[in-house]
């Protein structure tokens, strides 16, 4: 049943329409006519999970557990490795059921990866630290994703309407798992409250993932026979305005910007406005799906390219630089922050 679900995701995924707003339009970044910079100046690294990696960009976790996802995963962990970039696997449930295809879905990532990149592992915050700890093990994980998604589950037939008690499963598996770990939405956003709850209990990295990008509440609507949840397609808090406003908190938490991340302007302004990284998903997986590894290959070359353009036009040679790059923000945002 895990399997066909998984298969269904992407096949609904490809189907969806609705289109969210990040409200990343409403932050305006000034123009340096004299950057000073040449174009071979630029150094695009950082430091993630204690390893350089070569562009603040994190393939972010989308599937697995069947041999169709088995197929798309191949290919982006060969993306992750040719551009060395962490990549993420989806949710290893299905493989703690020790099916042995499904968890051959997820340990391809690693093997073609290798030691020296980021592969990161992925659970639901129902997880319990044994099940993490396996789920790790599996791929031999340089972290863990939590991911919470109540929206999703409360739309899908056969979904979780039990809730309580998951901030509790969080606390104990960053207190006994010796791996960090990523605490993710799927596409709603993480509150500044939420993201305070979080960090009391140790969780110091937290991947926001937004509304503006892809939209679990549509996937799983195009699954449900019985009601129709089109009302509820713009909920949630857009990527720009979560972004902001969990960066309020220390800044030892570090914050991964995903959702609705598309072109170079997302990214650039995620890093400006606190991101450690960024998370890519879905655009990736379209253009992986519709043309193969060298259409999506061609679409991060693409990415980073106007990235580099773009901390020019800045006037910022580095990563850090442009942490520090001054904005403005206007329109519906304001009033979010």
């Amino acid at each position: 049943m895990r399997s066909a679900r998984k298969r269904e995701h992407i096949e609904n995924y490809l189907k969806t329409s609705f289109q969210g707003d990040t409200l990343f339009g409403d932050v305006f970044l000034e123009h340096n006519a004299l950057p000073d910079l040449n174009f071979n100046d630029i150094d695009t690294s950082v430091e993630f999970l204690g390893r350089k990696i070569s562009y603040p960009i994190l393939i972010n976790a989308m599937t697995g557990g069947s041999s169709l996802t088995q197929e798309i995963n191949h290919d982006l962990s060969m993306l992750a490795k040719e551009f060395n970039i962490p990549m993420a696997v989806g949710s290893q449930t299905i493989a703690l059921e020790d099916d042995e295809d499904a968890i051959e879905s997820f340990k391809i990532t690693r093997g073609i990866i290798g030691d020296k990149g980021v592969v990161i592992s992925n659970l639901s915050g129902q997880a319990t630290v044994e099940e993490a700890q396996k789920a790790i093990d599996m791929i031999n994980g340089d972290a863990i994703q939590i991911h919470l998604n109540p929206a999703q589950e409360l739309v899908m037939e056969e979904g979780d309407r039990e809730f309580k008690g998951i901030i509790d499963n969080i606390a104990a598996i960053v207190k006994n798992v010796d791996k960090p770990v990523i605490v993710k939405e799927v596409g709603f956003g993480i509150s500044q409250d939420v993201a305070g709850r979080l960090y009391d209990i140790g969780v110091r990295n937290i991947d926001i993932s937004g509304y503006g990008g892809t939209n679990f509440i549509e996937i799983e609507n195009l699954r449900n026979h019985t009601y129709d949840f089109t009302e509820l397609y713009n909920w949630g808090i857009p990527t720009a305005a979560s972004l902001i406003n969990c960066r309020k908190l220390p800044k030892d938490l570090n914050l991964i910007s995903s959702g609705g991340i598309r072109n170079s302007n997302d990214i650039v302004k995620s890093l400006v406005l606190g991101g450690q990284i960024i998370g890519i998903s879905g655009e990736l997986l379209s253009y992986l799906v519709h043309g193969g590894y060298s259409y999506a290959k061609q679409y991060l070359d693409s990415l980073i390219y106007k990235v580099k353009i773009l901390m020019i036009l800045l006037g910022k040679k580095n990563i850090d630089e442009l942490r520090s790059t001054k904005y403005r923000i206007t329109g519906r945002l304001k009033d979010l922050v």
